[in-house]
């Protein structure tokens, strides 16, 4: 394969990862806040 086109195609690859792995740690953090929420709620209904 031609080396312009390989380097082309590896930083679309690199560009793909990252923006996978963007949305992976977005999705984490999302659930983390949500399950902290949930918790200070059961923590209230507990302490009431």
């Amino acid at each position: 394969m031609n080396a312009e086109l390989e380097y082309s195609v590896m930083q679309y690859h690199a560009s793909e990862l990252r923006r996978a792995a963007a949305e992976h740690r977005r999705a984490n953090e999302a659930r983390r806040t949500s399950e902290r929420r949930h918790r200070s709620v059961f923590a209230r209904f507990l302490a009431s």
